[in-house]
């Protein structure tokens, strides 16, 4: 039977929401897309709220109403444009934005206001799904594994999936083997919130600056002793450990460096993280395909593959999938796979103590 879903995805780069329109059969197929930039008063609202604050509870409700509303009006406007109605569509799966991320603390939050997001669009809501999976023991990410493996893994090569979005995870597809992953560390986060310091730009475009700087190793060894980078998965990690903060007490061991030689020591940060984790996971690679907004960071790019000699890395669009919609795309999927009662965490990339079933469902 073919099913239509709507996949939202809101990450922690905070850029905007990634709307997915997915056919569902045998396999997922995207079929239209839709992406709408944050406005800039509720990006920083949101980003304002991933740290504690005054008034945390209110501010955090107002600003998941004002998110759904925003979420509402884009897949308003996308069944507008392909000439589907609300109930055209089995569900929608929506990640909310995550505030906060401490799975050593046991919990995990997403906001999005679920239910008024239903109300908005007529259509059914499937959303909080990281939250069982920590219940479960979970780190409760990542958890786009299961569906890296339901897109690429029918194959007898060693692969991995690369997602580049605030922070970096990796998805290890082995013949015969049951998928693995795990976050590798800092993504475009720091990249992201050095140049909005530095230059006040959202993001470095083509990962030009950072490619004009010259790497400082002191700075970068200095980064790669956090703690961190030496633990094994199952982990994850968020803007509660790598943000700004964390990055000038570093350089305050390190004074006088070039901005743009920062950028480029976070730059092979990233690069360095993602290697390294990966040649400890899984000592043969075949083809690393890079998806997020990571794919379009040219320098990030060359630098991957000048650490992985013997490695085809490519973007996820050399395998026929756009790299800016594989998330959103996985959040539709785990919407299915609510519905019909499948498990969609994988405990060798969670912890989680077994298989389950994630997801809350709000009914139109």
């Amino acid at each position: 039977m073919v099913h239509l879903y709507i996949g939202v995805m809101s990450g922690t780069s905070l850029d905007g929401l990634d709307i997915a329109l997915i056919e569902q059969t045998e396999a997922p197929r995207l079929l239209a897309t839709l992406y709408r930039p944050l406005p800039d008063a509720l990006r920083h609202e949101l980003l304002a709220l991933c740290s504690p604050g005054a008034d945390e509870l209110a501010r955090a409700a107002i600003a998941e109403q004002h998110w759904a509303e925003l979420a509402a009006d884009c897949i308003n406007t996308l069944l507008a444009r392909q000439g589907l109605s609300a109930s055209s569509i089995r569900a929608i799966g929506s990640h909310g934005q995550t505030v906060r991320h401490e799975p050593a603390r046991g919990f995990t939050i997403q906001i999005g206001n679920p239910a008024l997001l239903a109300e908005r669009t007529g259509i059914s809501v499937v959303a909080d799904f990281r939250r069982r999976d920590v219940a479960a023991g979970g780190q409760g990410a990542p958890l786009v594994p299961a569906f890296h493996e339901a897109l690429f893994g029918s194959t007898q090569q060693h692969i991995a999936v690369l997602n580049v979005g605030g922070f970096s995870n990796l998805s290890l597809l082995e013949p015969g083997k049951e998928v693995h992953g795990f976050d590798c560390g800092p993504g475009n986060v720091l990249l992201d919130a050095w140049i909005q310091h530095c230059l006040g730009e959202q993001y470095d475009r083509d990962g030009a600056w950072g490619a004009g700087g010259t790497l400082q190793q002191a700075l970068l060894d200095s980064l790669l002793a956090d703690p961190f980078f030496a633990t094994q998965g199952p982990k994850s990690t968020g803007r509660e450990l790598f943000n700004l903060n964390w990055l000038q007490t570093h350089l305050a061991k390190h004074r006088d460096l070039p901005e743009q030689d920062v950028q480029a020591t976070l730059v092979e940060l990233s690069a360095r993280s993602i290697c390294e984790s990966l040649h400890r996971a899984q000592m043969r690679t075949d083809s690393l395909l890079v998806c997020g907004g990571g794919a379009h960071n040219r320098h990030l790019m060359q630098r991957l593959a000048a650490l992985l000699p013997g490695t085809e890395v490519v973007s996820t669009a050399s395998r026929g999938i756009d790299p800016d919609w594989i998330e959103a795309m996985a959040f539709a999927w785990l919407a299915h796979c609510t519905l019909q009662g499948i498990a969609a965490n994988r405990p060798s990339v969670t912890g989680a103590r077994g298989l389950r079933v994630l997801g809350a469902i709000y009914p139109a």
